[in-house]
């Protein structure tokens, strides 16, 4: 996809401060999404990544910096306030509860109700919908409970459930982490149709093959600044792993 000046990204991070007590752990970071495009966010461990993705997300404020969300200046306070506006983001941990029924787990905490009682066939409906509109076919009932799931199964819920509030930025926080090749394979292609049906995605990856398979801009944060925001096509996974590790390539990162 060409950025001309008519594409305005959905999420625009500049000049992002954060630190915890003395410990500065963000300075200066950079970080643009746009819509229909998977930005990966890669950096070593201490790097910056959860914290930058916290903030996205409203668990932590930032200290200083420009955050603006469909070109209008934001401050999300709360990870309630990151959702009213459009923002997503599928932890680590997924947090699913695993008696519960995957329908359930779509809506939880957003049930919807017709009176008194839960409108169990709309949500049934509407989870089904979804699931479908990702193409996903590896859950079988959506009345399955979690428990009964692999991860690769409870990843594309966590990621459907995302998708089903009309978000407008999904941010997933290494999705792959801990699945075998079929079920990462399914995961990124999932991951891919997110960005096709116009979504703006970021995804934090430690996996170079998984990062250049599917993302289409990779931001490259190194001792909590970024290094540099390159299209995927432009770069090779040497250079990558040089950005990440030393924080430079060739002409390419910080100042010396």
């Amino acid at each position: 996809m060409s950025h001309a000046t008519a594409v305005r990204p959905v999420l625009d991070l500049r000049g992002i401060d954060k630190s915890f007590g003395p410990v500065r752990v963000l300075h200066d970071v950079a970080l643009t999404a746009y819509p229909g495009e998977v930005t990966a966010l890669v950096g070593d461990n201490g790097a910056g990544k959860t914290t930058l993705v916290k903030g996205i997300g409203g668990v932590h404020g930032f200290d200083a910096g420009e955050y603006r969300f469909n070109g209008e200046p934001v401050r999300p306070r709360s990870p309630r306030d990151a959702a009213a506006l459009g923002i997503e983001v599928v932890h680590q941990d997924l947090a699913l509860c695993e008696n519960l029924d995957v329908v359930e787990n779509m809506f939880l905490g957003r049930e919807r109700s017709n009176g008194l009682a839960l409108d169990e066939t709309a949500m049934e409906e509407a989870a089904r919908r979804t699931l479908a509109s990702l193409s996903v076919r590896t859950v079988g009932s959506v009345r399955r409970r979690v428990s009964e799931l692999s991860g690769g199964q409870r990843q594309t819920v966590a990621i459907a459930r995302a998708v089903l509030w009309d978000s407008r930025l999904v941010v997933l926080d290494e999705p792959a982490a801990a699945l075998g090749v079929a079920q990462t394979q399914q995961v990124l292609e999932l991951v891919r149709r997110l960005a096709d049906k116009g979504l703006a995605v970021v995804l934090v990856s430690h996996n170079m093959n998984d990062v250049f398979a599917v993302s289409d801009r990779i931001v490259a944060l190194y001792l909590g600044r970024t290094a540099a925001q390159v299209r995927t096509a432009d770069v090779t996974h040497r250079q990558v792993v040089e950005l990440i590790t030393s924080g430079r390539t060739g002409d390419l990162g910080l100042p010396a």
